[in-house]
């Protein structure tokens, strides 16, 4: 009898036809993970607060404003301070995704840890940022260390956790030392703010009284073309001599012995 191996033995079409599959159900699954994606962040964007976009957007304004010299460096902390408690924390804490923050963390045994984060696109915020954004994460016990600024704006609102917070007028410069006067020195708790310029309490140091504790920053860097200082951190000893008028004579130190003394 003669054999019929049709049924039997593999053909090329039923090959052809396997890998096919294979290829529909690939491009299946791609599809369907973007299709995911995608409607992952239409939902993340649709539950942004339009609120929060808005403060954004007045936050940059202001930023810009500085940066164009047509907003006095002491102004701009008066408004940006406003603007900050003006914020409804719960929502700038998911409007920043504090909960991936916080998993991302790693407070270091010394000092603050910097971290970088984004915004979320949303309707109303501005795409482009004049200035530039961080979270601190601190350890109980542990300090953004005392220091000033050359020809920098900054300011700060507590996000969790409690902070004694000090800050101190900068009011002249020696070759060694800094001649400072303090200005601030209380508990912040979530929630609230302060601010530094080259004009007001432009020195400050926050020392973590529990832990985790964090701060958000953000930084506009060089805010006076006219200056020649180099903008950056300058690090001092507040535990200086004190002389007349409730001022102390600050040693000036470096990064190392600051972390040293006050981390």
């Amino acid at each position: 009898m003669k054999s019929d191996l049709s049924d039997h033995s593999p053909s090329q079409p039923a090959l052809l036809t396997r890998r096919a599959f294979t290829t529909q159900s690939v491009h299946a699954l791609l599809t369907f993970s973007l299709i995911q994606t995608l409607c992952r962040r239409e939902l993340f964007a649709a539950s942004v607060n339009p609120q929060m976009a808005s403060w954004l957007k007045d936050v940059n304004q202001l930023a810009e404003s500085l940066k164009h010299q047509t907003l006095d460096q002491k102004v701009w902390q008066t408004k940006i301070e406003t603007l900050f408690r003006q914020v409804d924390l719960p929502e700038l804490l998911k409007f920043i995704d504090f909960d991936q923050i916080d998993k991302r963390a790693n407070p270091p045994k010394n000092g603050a840890q910097s971290i970088r984060f984004d915004y979320p696109k949303a309707e109303g915020a501005p795409t482009k940022l004049v200035f530039g954004q961080q979270i601190f994460a601190l350890r109980k016990d542990r300090s953004v260390v005392p220091h000033g600024h050359n020809n920098m704006a900054t300011a700060f609102i507590i996000l969790k956790g409690e902070f004694q917070g000090k800050h101190y007028d900068r009011l002249e410069d020696e070759k060694d030392h800094m001649i400072i006067k303090p200005t601030i020195d209380r508990k912040f708790t979530p929630g609230e703010c302060s601010s530094v310029s080259d004009y007001k309490d432009n020195v400050h140091w926050f020392k973590a009284l529990t832990g985790p504790a964090y701060i958000f920053n953000l930084h506009i860097l060089d805010v006076s073309p006219a200056n020649e200082k180099r903008t950056g951190r300058l690090y001092v000893d507040p535990n200086g001599e004190k002389v007349a008028g409730g001022r102390i004579r600050a040693r000036r130190i470096d990064d190392e012995e600051a972390h040293r003394l006050y981390g």
